[in-house]
C-alpha cells in the first residue's frame, strides 16, 4: 500500500508542476502581449504630441495672419473699423515701448 500512496502522491506533484509551468507559460505570453500593447501606444502617443505640437504652430501663425488681415482691413476704414485699427496700434505702440524699456533696463 505504501508504494502506491507514494505513487498517487508523485503524480499529484506531477500534475500540480505542471499546471504550474502551463501558469507560467501563460503569464510570460501575456507579458509580451502587455509590452507589444505598451510599445506601440507609446510610439502613437509621441506621435499625437508631435501633431499637436505642429498643430498648436499652425494655430498661433493663422492667428497672426488673422491679426495682420484686420489690422489691414481696419486701416482701409471700411465699415467703421478705424477705431479697431487704432486701438490696435495704439496697443502695439504700448508692446514696443515695454520692449524698449526691458531692453534699456537690461543695458
Amino acid at each position: 500500500m505504501g508504494v502506491v500512496l507514494f505513487l498517487r502522491k508523485k503524480m499529484a506533484q506531477k500534475e500540480s508542476i505542471e499546471k504550474l509551468a502551463e501558469q507560467v507559460r501563460l503569464l510570460i505570453e501575456e507579458h509580451r502581449l502587455k509590452s507589444e500593447l505598451c510599445d506601440r501606444l507609446t510610439a502613437e502617443c509621441r506621435d499625437l504630441k508631435e501633431e499637436n505640437r505642429s498643430l498648436q504652430e499652425r494655430v498661433k501663425q493663422l492667428d497672426s495672419e488673422l491679426a495682420t488681415a484686420q489690422l489691414g482691413v481696419g486701416l482701409a476704414g471700411d465699415n467703421g473699423n478705424t477705431a479697431k485699427a487704432r486701438a490696435r496700434v495704439n496697443r502695439l505702440m504700448r508692446e514696443v515701448d515695454r520692449c524698449i524699456a526691458i531692453v534699456k533696463q537690461q543695458e
